[in-house]
Order: C-alpha cells, then sequence, then structure tokens
C-alpha cells in the first residue's frame, strides 16, 4: 500500500515578504547548509502535519466552515528567535485571534486525521516561521544564532485567508486557500 499524503495547515505571508522570508531560507542553506526548510513555502504552523482519514473535499468543507466564524486579523513578525540548537525562526508578535483559530483548528482536524503518535492536541502554542531546522548543525546554530540573534525584522499583514498544504513526496504544494469572513 502506497504511502498516504500528509498535509498541514498554515498561515503564508503575501508578497513581497513571502519572497524575502525565502532569500533568508536559501541564505541559510548557502551559509549555514540548512536546506530542509526549503520543502515548505515560508508560513506560520496552524495545524502540525497529519494523514487524512477522510476525504481532502470533506477536510476542505470543514475548514471553510470554520473559517466563517473568523474574521480578518493582523499579523506581525518581529524580529528572530530560536529554539536551541538546532532552529532559528522569524518571531510572530501574539495575536489573540491567531492563538484561537490555532485552538479550534486542532480540535476540528483530528475528526478528518488519522491516529498517530506525531499528533498532539494539547500543549502550547509558540507561532513562528521557521528559517532553519532540523539539519542545521549545532555549531552552525551557534554562529548562525550570533548573526541574527540581535538583527531587525519588522512586517505586518492582514491574514484574509490560511491555507491547506499537501506533501507530494518531495515538497509541501499549497492545496487549498481558505477565506476566513471576508
Amino acid at each position: 500500500m502506497a504511502n498516504k499524503p500528509l498535509y498541514f495547515i498554515s498561515l503564508i505571508p503575501p508578497e513581497p515578504f513571502r519572497e524575502q522570508a525565502w532569500k533568508l531560507k536559501e541564505y541559510f542553506r548557502d551559509t549555514y547548509n540548512s536546506k530542509a526548510s526549503l520543502n515548505s513555502p515560508p508560513h506560520i504552523t496552524l495545524c502540525p502535519p497529519f494523514v487524512l482519514s477522510s476525504t481532502e473535499e470533506e477536510l476542505v468543507e470543514a475548514l471553510t466552515q470554520k473559517a466563517e466564524g473568523f474574521n480578518p486579523f493582523e499579523v506581525c513578525l518581529q524580529n528572530f528567535g530560536a529554539f536551541p540548537p538546532r532552529v532559528i525562526y522569524i518571531d510572530v508578535e501574539p495575536q489573540p485571534v491567531m492563538n484561537v483559530l490555532q485552538t479550534e483548528l486542532k480540535r476540528l482536524v483530528p475528526r478528518f486525521a488519522e491516529k498517530d503518535n506525531r499528533w498532539k492536541t494539547e500543549g502550547s502554542y509558540h507561532p513562528h516561521m521557521t528559517l532553519a531546522f532540523r539539519d542545521l548543525e549545532k555549531q552552525q546554530f551557534r554562529e548562525a544564532w550570533k548573526e541574527f540573534n540581535e538583527r531587525e525584522l519588522s512586517y505586518c499583514w492582514l491574514a484574509e485567508s490560511f491555507t491547506l498544504l499537501r506533501h507530494n513526496g518531495k515538497h509541501w504544494e499549497e492545496k487549498q486557500q481558505i477565506e476566513l469572513n471576508v
């Protein structure tokens, strides 16, 4: 039996910031030999990867209904952060509406997902936009964090949708944009 595709749900920034964030990922690849983050577009994860137990159409319908209960909200990226010893990211300012949306999606999606040991509905949510992670060596992390620890970045946008992504076996593709109550 073939492997079933993975899905996840995220907020994807608009252009021109999307391209700027992509260039930062490429910088980590070229400077610190960390390329794993290039497998997905720049994003803020709302719901971690899962395998569907239903159809994609059923999931999209449920996500669309859930999105109707949320108005667009501002997302602000501010500077950089890290989860030592391997992760460097663009930090996201706390946003209560984003936290509620994330909680609601993590309650909804398990009804459509296969049960496995990767799925956790509990735990704290720290929204961030990953630039480098699992393949960033510890020494390279230390060097990169020295460079990015004091570096400044600021960008805000109005999130009017979230995105369902699907893994095609090599990288993540945007499958469906789900509009908030606009």
